[in-house]
């Protein structure tokens, strides 16, 4: 038996320990379900009818008519209630980069946000490329974390691809098919090799796809230009040939709408919110605080993106906070990276309240679509699902980054309008009310291919 192997089964007795319940796998997220009844009266449901929404042990078990006794009720009256957002792409930190966040930091900023679970990207330091790496991570959130989480496997040429299914890998990637911050750029034999290896457990790998031309990368627009539109078109369409096995693959932050256009056939695509709503005309040449992998676009680029709103499956964050001091310097020497997973839903409801975009929309890109796509149960309003629910106001209040619990102390989108939550519920627990974090149940979703030893 190798020492990897007797670490792992030193580690999952830790994980099982925290956890406070037996291992699962599949579908079923590992927690301590709630024993609170909880209703939420006069909820306004997506399809127009107003109802109660009932709910017990961590789920929804009455829509309708208000029934049973309950231990708190919430009057959601001129409220909004979504379901609470999956953001599955966050870069955690931690470890040796707890200073830009960590987990304690970052899911109190993703629960002010109304997302109550996150996929965490694995180029961390050290990366999760081996089976310890990943099951210490799993031990680090479960003991630290506010929301709910998965973990994803890196993937490099030597990454056992199994092994790290059989641990609990969420998915595999983000897979750099060009280098970013923290992240090594795998080549196209290596990654034609890792999508046969990760078709064969039935898995997912996500993609960052950037081609990276030579030059100075001196400010916004140079950085636009080394790591241009037409490039990722090509990196799109070069890992669409790499899979040569049908793996089912999903491009991380597209920020153009001809690579969205180009990924049409090959995956699911993913967008952010500074795709969306920033560009680089909004910042001086060499505001760091815009540095970002893939860069910010022109003025027109980013029109063009909102353009192809329908064809864009998934919203999530690509939170990539460093600290102030990392960002305070020349241009080409700061890393890329901003934070956004407490503004991502704030800021498509400013959009629906000022009528750009449907709320039943934000809904199934926040919330529905990244849990099918990732196999979790759920949040919504019927009974058996994720009792996982964001309340919100219908007022929107400029982004003042003081206010934001991000460790890093900074927001390129300060001054834009949002709609922060006013109530949280995390699997039936009221964890942030008013500005209050409250003790919840955070759970861990492992991968299909999880088998606990």
């Amino acid at each position: 038996m190798s020492n990897w192997f007797i670490r792992i089964e030193n580690l999952s007795v830790h994980i099982m320990t925290a956890i406070s319940m037996p291992i699962c796998s599949g579908e079923k997220a590992c927690s301590m379900p709630s024993s609170c009844a909880i209703v939420l009266r006069n909820v306004s449901l997506p399809e127009g009818r107003v109802a109660d929404i009932g709910v017990m042990d961590g789920i929804v078990t009455h829509v309708g008519a208000a029934g049973g006794p309950a231990d708190r009720t919430i009057d959601c009256t001129g409220l909004m209630v979504l379901p609470a957002a999956v953001d599955m792409h966050v870069h955690m930190r931690g470890g040796s980069q707890s200073a830009k966040e960590d987990w304690a930091s970052g899911s109190r900023s993703a629960l002010a946000g109304g997302v109550t679970v996150v996929v965490d990207q694995p180029n961390t330091i050290p990366p999760i490329t081996t089976p310890d790496a990943l099951c210490a991570r799993v031990f680090e959130a479960k003991s630290h974390s506010l929301c709910s989480f998965a973990i994803n496997s890196g993937v490099t040429f030597d990454t056992p691809v199994k092994a790290m299914w059989s641990v609990g890998a969420m998915a595999f990637g983000e897979t750099f098919y060009a280098p970013s911050s923290y992240g090594e750029a795998i080549t196209p034999e290596e990654l034609t090799t890792a999508l046969r290896e990760i078709q064969s457990c039935c898995a997912l790998a996500t993609i960052h796809a950037e081609e990276i031309a030579s030059g100075e990368d001196h400010d916004l627009s140079s950085h636009d230009r080394l790591r241009s539109c037409s490039g990722e078109v090509q990196a799109v369409r070069d890992v669409g040939r790499c899979n040569t096995v049908g793996c089912r693959l999903h491009f991380c932050h597209m920020s153009t709408h001809a690579s969205i256009t180009a990924a049409a056939g090959l995956g699911s695509v993913e967008v952010t919110p500074h795709h969306l709503f920033l560009s680089r005309e909004q910042f001086a040449p060499e505001d760091t605080l815009g540095k970002v992998n893939p860069p910010l676009r022109s003025e027109q680029e980013r029109k063009n993106l909102w353009g192809v709103w329908d064809r864009i499956d998934i919203i999530a964050s690509d939170h990539a906070p460093h600290t102030s001091g990392e960002k305070q310097v020349p241009f080409e020497k700061a890393p890329s990276g901003i934070p956004g997973v407490e503004t991502m839903v704030p800021l498509l409801l400013a959009a629906v309240l000022e009528k750009k975009i449907p709320l039943a929309d934000v809904i199934r890109k926040t919330s529905q679509a990244p849990a099918e796509l990732l196999g979790i149960p759920l949040a919504g309003f019927a009974p058996g699902n994720r009792a996982d629910f964001s309340l919100y106001p219908k007022t929107a209040v400029p982004i003042d980054p003081d206010m934001l619990h991000s460790r890093c102390g900074y927001s390129p989108f300060a001054g834009l309008p949002a709609v922060f939550p006013r109530t949280v519920i995390l699997g039936g627990d009221v964890v942030y009310d008013e500005g209050e974090f409250h003790p919840g149940s955070p759970a861990w979703f492992p991968g299909k291919g999880f088998f606990p030893r």
